[in-house]
């Protein structure tokens, strides 16, 4: 009698092989959402549903996340926690979007015809020069259609209670010139306490009717319940934020404003005008705060009355901070909680340099602001706390009523 025996790794290898790419799909995200959930299970001290004196958490529920794979792209199950968040990081890889959209851009622009010596030099780096026109194509409407379905997403984590407005110029070819472009893109701070990437769009200038267009998307998607937006003095925001969100209020970026009123003082004595500025911000309570302002008005007045006057005109706009918990002011009265985000754009489109087209600026743009929105999702820690989130929302100003734009707009 002959035996017959088989090597069960090979056999296996051959039928993963030879199997439909759905079936090997479903069988990596079974494998991986298992190896996940057990890994929920060791941070929360217990197994699902399990009664145990050492358990220290308890699971949430699920988030979708993308994954991508040689056998594609698998839409995962990530288990949530009830306190703090969970991240395979062991597993997923962050920012592997944004790198992808930044090869896709180079390459778009090499075979455009359009890059510098920069992307050149990076081409070369990365071994773009290698990829056909075809490939090309592929990556970038894979990409194209990522980013799209982030930035028509709806916008279920209503109410915001504070929206953040910023604006990046960037170079790009129309018509056969190159000319500048600007990314309009708003971050919001969702009821959880968690910030959200909540859009973005390339317009062709900061004017009131792109602003009004952008904003009334983001209603549009569900935007709503916002009681604050902070943003430079764009031109037009002010009546497009009283259009589209009323009863919000606006505050003035500080950063801005503040290097707007230096060009005001004499370089000699633009440090100590800033630091007298500064003290208006450093004051306990909302009545000292503008206590503190009308002093450093009248202090200005007699050296350098052109930056008082700015600065008591800009009242309104700069206090509007005061109307709102103590706790959140730092995050309230600058842009500055966008400045990392900005840096990580940035640091990828002066690479670039001149976009082939809008499109490739949407898709590297969105990438970023995509992966950055996954990472604030499951971050250590909130923003805001929910309790805090919800006193901004139900508790009126505790000196005066909050200066409301639509009733300035409309006078």
């Amino acid at each position: 009698m002959v035996e017959h025996t088989m090597d069960v790794s090979v056999w296996l290898r051959k039928q993963l092989q030879e199997a439909h790419p759905d079936l090997l799909r479903a069988m990596v995200k079974e494998m991986a959402e298992a190896m996940m959930s057990a890994d929920a299970d060791a941070v929360c001290g217990a197994g699902y549903g399990e009664r145990s004196p050492e358990r220290v958490n308890r699971r949430n529920g699920y988030r979708e996340r993308e994954w991508d794979t040689r056998v594609g792209s698998i839409e995962l199950a990530v288990p949530k926690l009830r306190e703090g968040s969970y991240f395979p990081d062991w597993l997923l890889q962050p920012r592997r979007r944004a790198e992808q959209a930044f090869v896709s851009v180079i390459a778009d622009a090499y075979l455009a015809g359009v890059s510098t010596r920069r992307v050149e030099k990076l081409v070369q780096q990365l071994g773009v020069e290698r990829m056909s026109k075809s490939q090309v194509s592929r990556l970038a409407k894979s990409l194209d259609q990522i980013v799209e379905d982030f930035r028509s997403r709806p916008l279920d984590g209503a109410p915001y209670a504070y929206v953040t407005l910023d604006a990046l110029v960037v170079k790009c070819r129309e018509g056969g010139r190159t000319v500048n472009v600007c990314v309009v893109h708003a971050v919001g701070v969702n009821r959880d306490g968690f910030r959200e990437s909540l859009g973005l769009d390339v317009v062709t200038s900061e004017d009131g009717a792109a602003w009004l267009a952008f904003l009334r998307s983001l209603v549009a998607r569900g935007l709503s319940g916002v009681q604050l937006v902070t943003s430079d003095a764009h031109p037009g925001l002010v009546d497009a934020i009283a259009a589209t969100l009323p009863g919000a209020a606006w505050q003035r970026c500080r950063t801005h404003f503040m290097r707007n009123l230096l060009t005001r003082v004499p370089k000699s004595a633009q440090s100590f005008v800033a630091a007298m500025v500064r003290t208006i911000f450093a004051q306990p309570d909302a009545e000292m705060v503008r206590e503190q302002h009308a002093r450093i008005v009248d202090q200005l007045e007699t050296s350098f009355p052109d930056a008082a006057a700015l600065l008591a005109e800009a009242e309104t706009d700069l206090l509007a901070f005061t109307s709102f918990p103590k706790e959140h002011w730092r995050q309230l009265w600058s842009n500055n909680s966008l400045e990392r985000l900005n840096k990580e754009i940035r640091r990828r489109t002066d690479v670039v340099g001149i976009f082939p087209d809008r499109a490739a600026i949407i898709r590297l743009v969105g990438a970023v602001l995509a992966e950055q929105n996954d990472e604030w999702a499951v971050a250590s820690r909130r923003y805001m706390s929910v309790e805090s989130i919800a006193k901004a929302r139900t508790e009126p100003p505790a000196d005066e009523p909050k200066e409301v734009i639509a009733i300035a707009a409309a006078a």
